[in-house]
């Protein structure tokens, strides 16, 4: 039977995937920005079926992300195997708005992909999306862009090369700039690879929105010079695609073992193109926007007589559907849908913000069967919210739980949120009016501008308020129930736009004053404002695909 890959194989917030095989297995590694834990990873052995695995990053001696901006963090890991070792090189960014970026990067080893995963090495901060590469001859490479923060200069002025001594865990001899990138721009998420006897080295140009796209170029020699593709560029959707797979750029490249090449790339669907895609090339980019973030897509490759690669359908567009390579077909368990918290672990699907799950704040056994969080800071915290989230994955999905909450404050509040970040999201919650009691609120931040698209309704003394929140393409709707009750909409629709890149990415007189490169996530909350960390117990966290 042939199998099919069907794009996008990891779909909602999986950007920049590093791919890799060894033996059998397939591995992808995807950057996680300011979510924890760091570096997400999914295992395959037939490209069509992927399941998470493991998280590189998870303790804090590997990762700091308390401060960190939205959307910095973990960008463009790169994950590597070399006699016997995985290696994984990430940057934790630290600063994106303005004219200076601050970058530091790492490497971490395992002995397998599901870890234990080591200290994190030091390597340099001159620039960001490094990548390790293995020779042939036992040396290893690493390769970063460089950033140049100086008026009046490309700020992605080419890529970087310099021996990494795998002995020492240093850099050592000269760094070499060995590409400037093409007219396309932003030169960025560089990957080496060699193939009979040309070094091939893939790049990511044109920026991470509608423009993006894929560079190849060559050399015989490490250090180049490195000539760029006569099919240029290898990928991209901008006015090649007028439907499916858009903002498609920055990948890498895997041999299946079997002869047969494959791309890994990111990319985005805009939700307006979800009932009705242009019916002709080129489409009008703007006022679209992508809730899901940016997700990871497989194309098949083929090599040309002259050893360049291209997409095996032809042309530069990102195939929605492509051929599996001939492999034995390998189904994974699917995740369930609801999460009763009866295991002693959180799922893998879970993830926090900037700091790890610990029982200071979020416990699986202080009342078994639920999950308790502990209120600490608000949703617009950049350092110690009580928030338990996974992605959202469809464009019509639901998420609801049940939570047992009982506040004495206005300050106290715990519930449902639809959370792109600290300046978008929506949170429907249980909390106290001094007039009215226990109620339950619906509260807004779009843009970081605070709103109440509905009046708190009263719930009186009933211990459960069930909460519920469904994505319908470009609308959601929140709901409550109170005990057994009839679920009660409030609040209307909401744009779903507002949780988006394209939404949370604002650049005034061509300067950028924020960014957005993740996705929306939906999850349970929980904060005491007056620091008194009142709890909250939640029964289920249940997630599944609507019609």
């Amino acid at each position: 039977m042939v199998q099919t890959i069907q794009n996008p194989v990891l779909p909602g917030f999986h950007a920049d995937p590093s791919i890799l095989r060894v033996g059998g297995d397939f591995y992808v590694a995807t950057s996680t920005f300011e979510w924890w834990p760091g570096v997400r990873i999914h295992h395959s052995r037939d490209l069509v079926n992927w399941q998470h695995l493991s998280y590189a990053c998870t303790r804090t001696s590997q990762l700091d992300l308390r401060g960190n901006p939205d959307s910095c963090g973990i960008w463009a890991p790169c994950l590597s195997h070399a006699d016997g070792v995985y290696y994984m090189v990430y940057t934790n960014v630290r600063s994106t708005i303005g004219a200076y970026k601050d970058t530091h990067n790492y490497i971490v080893t395992a002995p397998h992909p599901g870890g234990p995963w080591s200290e994190p090495v030091y390597v340099n901060s001159s620039g960001f999306d490094p990548s390790l590469f293995h020779d042939d001859d036992g040396r290893s490479w690493f390769l970063n862009m460089q950033w140049d923060h100086r008026a009046g200069h490309n700020p992605f002025c080419g890529i970087l090369l310099q021996e990494w001594d795998r002995t020492t865990q240093r850099l050592k001899g000269p760094v070499k700039r060995i590409f400037l990138g093409t007219d396309l721009g932003v030169v960025e998420g560089p990957h080496l690879y060699k193939k009979d006897g040309w070094y091939v080295l893939l790049t990511a140009e044109g920026g991470t929105f509608y423009e993006h796209a894929i560079t190849i170029a060559r050399s015989r020699t490490l250090d180049g010079p490195y000539e760029v593709s006569p099919h240029h560029p290898l990928l991209t959707a901008h006015h090649e695609s007028p439907a499916g797979l858009q903002r498609s750029g920055h990948g890498s490249l895997v041999d299946a073992g079997n002869g047969e090449w494959y791309l890994a790339h990111l990319c985005g669907r805009p939700l307006e193109w979800l009932e009705q895609p242009p019916a002709h090339a080129p489409p009008v980019y703007e006022n679209l926007h992508c809730p899901l973030g940016r997700e990871t897509a497989l194309q098949r490759i083929t090599w040309t007589d002259a050893g360049w690669p291209r997409l095996a359908h032809g042309g530069p567009a990102p195939a929605t559907s492509v051929p599996a390579p001939d492999l034995p077909p390998a189904p994974v368990e699917r995740e369930p849908a609801r999460d009763t918290f009866d295991s002693p672990l959180l799922s893998g699907h879970l993830n926090s913000l900037r700091v790890p799950f610990d029982p200071s704040w979020v416990s699986l056994t202080a009342r078994p069967g639920h999950l308790r969080l502990w209120g600490r800071e608000s949703l617009m915290s950049l350092f110690d919210q009580s928030l338990v989230a996974r992605r959202q994955q469809h464009f019509r999905c639901e998420a609801d739980t049940v939570v047992e909450f009982a506040p004495d404050s206005f300050q106290q509040m715990a519930g449902l949120v639809a959370y792109y970040n600290t300046q978008n999201h929506a949170y429907l919650h249980v909390t106290h009016d001094e007039a009215l009691g226990r109620v339950v609120r619906l509260s807004v931040n779009n843009d970081g501008v605070p709103g109440e698209p509905a009046a708190p309704v009263p719930v009186g003394d009933a211990a459960r308020v069930a909460l519920r929140v469904r994505f319908h393409g470009p609308v959601f709707r929140f709901a409550f129930a109170v005990g057994e009750g009839a679920w009660t909409g409030i609040g209307g629709d909401l744009p779903t736009s507002m949780l988006s890149d394209e939404h949370a990415t604002r650049f005034d007189n061509g300067i950028a004053r924020s960014f957005g490169f993740t996705g929306n996530f939906v999850g349970l909350a929980c904060q005491d404002l007056g620091g008194g960390r009142h709890p909250a117990d939640f029964d289920h966290f249940g997630y599944r695909v609507s019609e």
